[in-house]
C-alpha cells in the first residue's frame, strides 16, 4: 500500500503549477519594464555626462546600445530574483501551517501519521507550487510506515534535504548565466570600441588636430559599456548571495521543523 501511494505522490510534487508560470513570466517582465523606466528616469533627469556613460545617447543607434542591453539583463535578473524571493517566503509560511503538532508531549502514532500525511497531501495539491515541508514530511512518513524504523526516516529526511538543496543551486542557473553575460557584453563593447578607433585612425588623417581627441572619445564612449557592465553584475551578485541564502535558510528551517516535530516523536514498533 505503501508502495502505490509513494507512485501516486511523485508526479503530484513535481507538477508545476500554471499560475506560478503565469505568476513567474509577468514578474521577469516587470523586472524589463522596471529597468526600461530606470533608462528613460537616467535620460530625462541624469546630467548629460552620466547619460553618455549608463546610456550611451549620443550613438545614432540609441536606443540601441551595448548599455541598454545590459540594462535589459539586469531588470531580467532582478524579476528572477525576485521570484526566488517570493518562493522563499511561501516557503516559510509553510512553517505557520501547523502541519506537524508542536507541543512537548504528543508522541505520533499511526492513526495521527495518516492525518499528518493526509494535510501535507492536500497541501500540495491545493498549492501552485510544491513547498519543501510538505513534501518532507509525505517522504519521512511512507519511509516510516514502510519499515517502521526511525534511523530510515532519518536517513530518507537527510537525503531529501541535500536533493532539495541541489535543486536551489539548480534555481539560480539562468540568474549566473545572466551575471556572466553582462560582463562579457561590456568586454564586447570596450573590443568593438578599440576596433572602432583603430580603424579611425588609420583612415583619418595623422596631422589632424583632432584626432587624439576623437579617439579618446570613441575608447571613452567604449569602455563605458564595461563599467556599467561590472557595476550592474556586483549589484547583482551581492543580491543572488543574499536572496540564496534567504531561501537555502528557509529549507533549513523545513528540516529542523520536521526533526523537532516529526522524527523525535515517532516511535520504532
Amino acid at each position: 500500500m505503501a508502495t502505490v501511494q509513494r507512485e501516486q505522490m511523485l508526479p503530484l510534487e513535481e507538477r508545476p503549477g500554471e499560475t506560478r508560470a503565469f505568476a513567474h513570466a509577468v514578474i521577469n517582465i516587470a523586472g524589463i519594464a522596471l529597468s526600461v523606466v530606470m533608462m528613460w528616469a537616467i535620460d530625462v533627469f541624469a546630467p548629460e555626462w552620466v547619460a553618455v556613460i549608463l546610456l550611451d545617447i549620443h550613438r545614432s543607434t540609441y536606443p540601441f546600445t551595448i548599455q541598454t542591453f545590459e540594462w535589459l539583463a539586469f531588470g531580467f535578473c532582478v524579476g528572477e530574483l525576485a521570484m526566488r524571493v517570493l518562493d522563499a517566503r511561501s516557503d516559510r509560511a509553510q512553517l505557520r501551517l501547523k502541519l506537524l503538532p508542536e507541543d512537548e508531549t504528543t508522541v505520533i502514532q499511526a492513526p495521527e501519521l495518516r492525518r499528518i500525511y493526509a494535510s501535507a497531501r492536500a497541501g500540495l495539491r491545493t498549492s501552485s507550487r510544491p513547498h519543501y515541508l510538505p513534501r518532507l514530511i509525505q517522504r519521512v512518513v511512507l519511509q516510516f510506515q514502510a519499515n517502521h524504523s526511525v534511523s530510515e526516516a532519518t536517513a530518507i529526511l537527510t537525503a531529501s534535504l541535500e536533493l532539495f538543496q541541489h535543486e536551489i543551486d539548480l534555481r539560480y542557473s539562468m540568474i549566473r548565466y545572466t551575471i556572466w553575460v553582462l560582463p562579457t557584453l561590456g568586454f564586447l563593447g570596450t573590443v568593438l570600441g578599440i576596433s572602432q578607433a583603430l580603424r579611425y585612425a588609420g583612415a583619418a588623417n595623422p596631422r589632424d588636430p583632432t584626432l587624439l581627441h576623437e579617439l579618446t572619445q570613441i575608447l571613452a564612449v567604449k569602455f563605458d559599456t564595461t563599467l556599467v557592465a561590472l557595476s550592474l553584475a556586483a549589484v547583482l551578485v551581492l543580491a543572488q548571495h543574499l536572496i540564496q541564502r534567504y531561501e537555502e535558510a528557509a529549507l533549513n528551517r523545513a528540516g529542523q521543523y520536521c526533526i523537532d516535530n516529526l522524527l523525535n516523536r515517532l516511535l520504532n514498533e
